[in-house]
């Protein structure tokens, strides 16, 4: 069954089943591969493929599907207002865990998949008009957000001793 025939039945946005349902479809391959190098004890491999993936799919995909397209595409209001932030966040999130120590830990790891499935729940709420999403919200920017780049923040400061102790 189409994404969009998904949607329709689901009586949610194209764009919600794009970045659930259509992502981790997309995604299982990179999955596979990553934690098959992982558990090889092939981390250059695993990290290698995820980078290289999302690079891919941004520069490449992107590029080449709106160069083919009639028109472009037009990026909607609501991915301007609340999806490109939250992907940019991610980026930034994940620059203090890749400098600490050269390696991503199992908490670290844990950290990423909880703020996914904390993302995916947000998309679920909206989608449905759930009346906690204001709640979810108000905890998720006021307690969540800040708390996790506190952390980050106090990782990257013990890294930085860390390694001046070295010298």
């Amino acid at each position: 069954m189409p994404a969009p025939s998904i949607a329709r039945l689901l009586g949610v946005s194209e764009l919600m089943i794009g970045l659930t349902i259509v992502a981790v479809g997309t995604s299982l391959p990179e999955i596979a591969t990553s934690v098959v190098a992982s558990l090889r004890k092939e981390r250059d491999i695993a990290v290698g493929n995820l980078i290289g993936s999302n690079l891919f799919n941004l520069l490449f995909v992107l590029g080449l599907a709106t160069t083919i397209s009639p028109e472009g595409f037009e990026v909607s209001d609501e991915v301007q207002q609340f999806d490109l932030p939250v992907m940019v966040a991610v980026a930034v999130i994940v620059l203090p865990i890749f400098y600490t120590a050269g390696s991503v830990s199992r908490l670290e790891g844990l950290l990423l998949l909880l703020l996914y499935c904390s993302f995916a729940v947000f998309l679920i709420l909206d989608a449905t008009g759930n009346p906690l999403l204001p709640q979810y919200g108000w905890v998720m920017t006021r307690i969540v957000v800040p708390l996790t780049a506190a952390g980050l923040v106090l990782r990257v400061v013990q890294e930085a001793r860390t390694r001046a102790e070295r010298r």
